[in-house]
């Protein structure tokens, strides 16, 4: 078994290498991260520079990239065997709702799907890296369950349908003890506004400003299961077609 790890918060971000400890004995560990912090990049691959790749002593390999950089050089340079499971994360702060978005743990997962990897990404629901330790043992436990899963596939003939899933764990000490949720995905209300400040020179330059706090988080979202101390276990898809909208559409082209 071989697996494939990334980020978005740095090759060096605690979250990391909790999320390797989390794979101990569990196959064959493949590390590829961006160098530095790379949060809210969501899917973006770099087109119009090169990229350079490092490895640091641990053996983690790091690129002068984005999260999905890092995971298309994986499965593409031809430098590791094509992985059967890709994670991401573990972050430092929640991915929920429209966060999935703009995610770059997220992305990195995604990526790995988008290549027909099972995938899933992990984040540590609140920032600070609090009780990062029992984030790890349930990342441990949903990778054991998905291995599982992927044999008993493979030993029925069926193969290994790719498939993605976005897990948020409370920062709680008991959160492997306590309920685990399969949730929707909840809404933010719009971000706050830009904070416009002046540099020394009297310009003026921009923040973008905090993610709106929730706005739809209702019993079943994923907002709801973590403010109740629960693990959120969220099944995505790739597909962002509107289906529900295709007759209203296709009515209107047809009548052209």
């Amino acid at each position: 078994m071989r697996i494939l790890i990334a980020n978005d918060d740095g090759y060096l971000a605690p979250g990391i290498s909790a999320l390797v400890e989390a794979c101990e004995g569990l196959g064959t560990v493949d590390v590829f991260a961006p160098e530095r912090n790379a949060s809210g990049t969501s899917n973006a691959l770099t087109l119009h520079q090169p990229l350079s790749l490092h490895t640091a002593g641990n053996g983690f390999r790091f690129v002068s990239g984005t999260p999905s950089d890092s995971v298309h050089l994986a499965l593409t340079s031809g430098l590791i065997p094509r992985p059967d499971l890709v994670l991401s994360g573990i972050n430092n702060g929640a991915n929920m709702g429209d966060d999935t978005l703009y995610s770059g743990t997220v992305a990195a997962a995604t990526e790995g799907h988008l290549f027909g990897v099972p995938a899933i990404a992990f984040s540590l629901a609140e920032k600070g890296w609090q009780h990062l330790d029992v984030a790890t043992r349930v990342a441990r436990r949903v990778i054991e369950h998905a291995l599982a899963q992927q044999a008993a596939q493979t030993a029925a003939g069926q193969g290994a349908r790719p498939w993605l899933l976005n897990v948020n764990i409370p920062a709680r000490a008991d959160a492997d003890q306590a309920a685990w949720e399969v949730t929707r995905l909840g809404r933010r209300h719009a971000s706050f506004p830009a904070v416009a400040q002046l540099n020394p020179r009297g310009d003026t330059f921009y923040w973008i400003g905090p993610a709106g706090e929730a706005l739809d988080d209702a019993a079943g979202t994923d907002f709801h299961a973590v403010r109740e101390g629960r693990v959120s276990i969220t099944p995505l898809q790739v597909d962002m077609t509107d289906h529900a909208r295709l007759p209203a559409w296709q009515d209107w082209v047809g009548r052209r």
